[in-house]
């Protein structure tokens, strides 16, 4: 089984992965992982058959599906997962109080975020449609700190990790969290092909089971799940995960109504910025039948539980 995966340290690829968790021992296949840069790079991946499964935020799905793709969003993963940063020279929402007035300081520059047709992108133009903002968009969010030391763009957005990595190579705040840009947006979810779907639900089921019990542990036990996640990257320490973890920690494998209405309330802004030609509509987007076995209960996304 071929499964697509972030770099976003938060989704629960990095403890699924692992082999110092027992979350998919009932899975008896072999599980190959394959890293992509974004969301929009990974669905490219689909159609050839080079992954069946993956880890990714919703509006690039959208538009994939609304070019014929067909896949399907069988499960949620986190909500909120899209901030704003920028240097102390810039005014945040707490000291202004209104988004449209932060996004007025940034008016003649340019703000960089993720490849074009990411969830971050999308924000970021449906918030600016009005304003003298240019974009950039960058092949990986690692790049945008850098970027904001250098003065090619005076702001970024991206996810929680974004803010944690600029907070250690600059001087930098968040000048706009994840619960004021969209809320309960999309984060991500897991994707998977209708093929898939038909020819092997059990294996989605466990899946499922598995990444459900992963999303509590990174709830209940972030500092166990931060060691995991550290090790399985390489590249970070366990005080950088935890840090990720706390800016938005609103992890759940459901899919609520609520994060079901904000997934469609994107599709008239991708239909108006031209990255859908046609829209489309919920049973277009996701399968609920997997989710609904699997987490019958009230979602956690609003009950978060760090100890």
């Amino acid at each position: 089984m071929n499964i697509g995966y972030l770099s976003t340290i938060y989704h629960t690829s990095f403890i699924l992965k692992s082999n110092q968790t027992p979350f998919l021992d009932k899975i008896d296949r072999d599980l190959q992982w394959t890293l992509f840069p974004t969301g929009p790079a990974m669905m490219d991946a689909f159609p050839s058959g080079e992954i069946e499964l993956g880890y990714i935020g919703l509006p690039p799905v959208m538009i994939g599906n609304s070019k014929g793709l067909n896949l399907k969003c069988v499960a949620g993963g986190h909500v909120e997962g899209t901030l704003m940063i920028s240097t102390d020279f810039y005014r945040s929402i707490d000291d202004i109080g209104d988004i449209n007035a932060v996004f007025k300081q940034f008016e003649g520059g340019t703000i960089g975020t993720p490849s074009k047709g990411s969830i971050h992108d999308v924000i970021l133009r449906s918030l600016i449609e009005d304003l003298n903002i240019s974009v950039i968009n960058y092949p990986w969010a690692d790049l945008i700190p850098s970027a904001i030391d250098d003065g090619e763009i005076l702001a970024g957005l991206g996810t929680p990790s974004l803010a944690t990595v600029a907070s250690r190579q600059l001087k930098s705040k968040i000048v706009i969290p994840p619960d004021q840009l969209w809320p309960y947006n999309p984060s991500y979810g897991i994707v998977t092909t209708e093929k898939l779907i038909k020819n092997d639900p059990k294996f989605i089921t466990e899946f499922l089971r598995g990444h459900e019990v992963a999303c509590n542990f990174i709830r209940n036990q972030p500092q166990n799940a931060a060691e995991i996640a550290a090790s399985e990257l390489g590249n970070v320490d366990i005080d950088f995960v935890l840090k990720t973890y706390q800016i938005s920690p609103k992890y759940c494998a459901s899919l609520p109504s609520a994060y079901i209405e904000s997934t469609l309330d994107f599709v008239p802004v991708l239909t108006r910025l031209g990255y859908m030609e046609s829209k489309i509509k919920q049973e277009d987007i996701f399968n609920l039948e997997f989710i609904q076995e699997v987490h019958p209960e009230p979602s956690h996304y609003d009950q978060p539980a760090f100890h």
